[in-house]
This record gives structure tokens, C-alpha cells and sequence, in this order.
């Protein structure tokens, strides 16, 4: 049996949390979550997610300096980050990239938005979706 992929979700919403949480489950995915930005960093050292999705609104640490971070740690620079903001406007988008960002996904985003995500940044996730009842 194979590892399940681990996708971090980070969002100071405990709604947002737990329908991502719920949603990625579904397909056997580990979801490990977190309510800020700090409390991710800690996280992603701790169980190295494949992928992680992150809100751009948060108190203290906000999405992008959160999506800066990560790029810019050697560790982890080729993790999918993937932005999630209820705003789509150019100017945000345009900032994502600036961030490094690898995708924007607006809200209310779809499981299968999340599933298309996942399948177009972690190679190989495809297969994991069969296994779903």
C-alpha cells in the first residue's frame, strides 16, 4: 500500500479546513492543516507535504509572504504552492506569481478544482483517485 499523498491546507477559516479536509479525504489523501501562516512553517518541516494550498487572507502571515517563505526555503522551493483567495482580480494573481506562486484558485473553490490542482502539480496523483470508493 502505497503512502498517501499529504496536502497541507492552510487557512484561518476552520470551515474552509474542514470541507478541504473532508473533500481530499474522500480520495485518500492525508490532509494536514494549519490556522496561520506560522503555524504551517512548523508543519511543512514536520511532514513535508507534496502540495500545499494556502489562503491569501490571514492575520499575521498572510498567503503570499506565507507562499514567499516556502520558495524561498531550498527545502522546499519545488512544493506546489497553490493560492486560494475569494478575490481574483489581476493584481492579485499578478502577486501570486511574484511570490512564486504555482497556481491561484478562487473561492468557493470545487473538489474538483482541488483534485485538478493536485493532479496538474504532483505527478503521479492520478492513480491515488482510483482507489476512492
Amino acid at each position: 500500500m502505497e503512502q498517501p499523498l499529504k496536502v497541507m491546507v492552510i487557512d484561518d477559516s476552520r470551515t474552509i479546513r474542514r470541507t478541504a479536509q473532508t473533500l481530499l479525504g474522500e480520495v485518500g489523501c492525508e490532509v494536514i492543516t494549519a490556522s496561520d501562516g506560522f503555524d504551517a512553517l512548523a508543519k511543512i518541516v514536520d511532514h513535508a507535504p507534496r502540495i500545499i494550498f494556502v489562503d491569501v487572507l490571514m492575520p499575521r502571515l498572510d498567503g503570499y509572504q506565507t507562499c514567499a517563505i516556502i520558495k524561498h526555503n531550498a527545502l522546499f522551493k519545488d512544493t506546489p504552492v497553490v493560492l486560494l483567495s475569494s478575490r481574483d482580480g489581476l493584481f492579485d494573481k499578478a502577486r501570486g506569481r511574484v511570490v512564486g506562486s504555482d497556481q491561484f484558485l478562487t473561492k468557493p473553490f470545487t473538489k474538483e478544482e482541488l483534485l485538478e490542482a493536485i493532479r496538474v502539480h504532483v505527478p503521479g496523483f492520478a492513480e491515488h483517485a482510483h482507489h476512492a470508493p
